[in-house]
């Protein structure tokens, strides 16, 4: 069959944001004398909404719900000033995005970071390419529900098996299995490879543009 859209997730996919979000939870970490994290334990806090990063983040004595509550609140504050600071696009990124757009393929974001950071950080180093850029509007909707990955399948008008969605993490896996969409990992985020598989992942990438050989 051939693919005529694909659904991307947004961090470990495209970009590399984990020294911005990790800088802004330890910034808010260190404003009340709670101990920080390195940023390789911070790329097991990403993948399930940055207010379930916070979670993981607070010491475990710290972690009541107003305490949460208080805390995402300041550290949106924070990453909204620095989410584009040091997050880059991933190598060869840009290069398989340019030619996905010559070969006239829909193109979508889906995340579970909060849907105007989602919105901020596509625009700003991606413009141009996504028909939509989706993030997480509502807790019921965050992946892996596959809800606003149908809604836009229904806004591109293309059956589910004719997605692709790629993303870096079991989460992502399951979304496209939930959606009926050809899974697809990357080897260059924040799971391993392993852990892509035995979550259902078709094909795992090693470089972005192997994406274009399953086209």
């Amino acid at each position: 069959m051939k693919f005529k859209g694909i659904i991307f997730d947004l961090d470990g996919t495209l970009v590399n944001s984990l020294e911005d979000i990790s800088d802004a939870m330890n910034t808010v970490l260190t404003s009340l004398n709670y101990p920080t994290h390195t940023y390789d334990t911070y790329q097991y806090f990403i993948g399930s909404g940055l207010r379930n990063l916070v979670s993981k983040a607070l010491p475990t004595s710290k972690n009541s719900e107003e305490q949460i509550e208080t805390c995402f609140d300041c550290m949106i504050t924070k990453y909204r000033e620095i989410c584009t600071l040091k997050t880059k696009p991933y190598e060869g990124i840009v290069e398989l995005l340019d030619q996905l757009v010559s070969r006239n393929i829909k193109l979508a974001v889906f995340s579970n970071k909060a849907d105007e950071l989602t919105k901020k950080i596509a625009a700003e180093i991606f413009p141009d390419y996504f028909d939509a850029a989706i993030g997480l509007s509502t807790e019921a909707l965050k992946k892996p529900n596959p809800f606003e990955a149908l809604e836009i399948s229904k806004k591109w008008n293309l059956k589910t098996e004719e997605i692709l969605f790629v993303g870096d993490s079991d989460i992502d896996m399951q979304t496209a299995i939930n959606a009926n969409m050809f899974a697809v990992g990357v080897s260059w985020g924040y799971r391993t490879k392993d852990e892509l598989i035995a979550t259902g992942a078709k094909v795992v990438l090693n470089t972005p543009l192997d994406l274009i050989e399953i086209l």
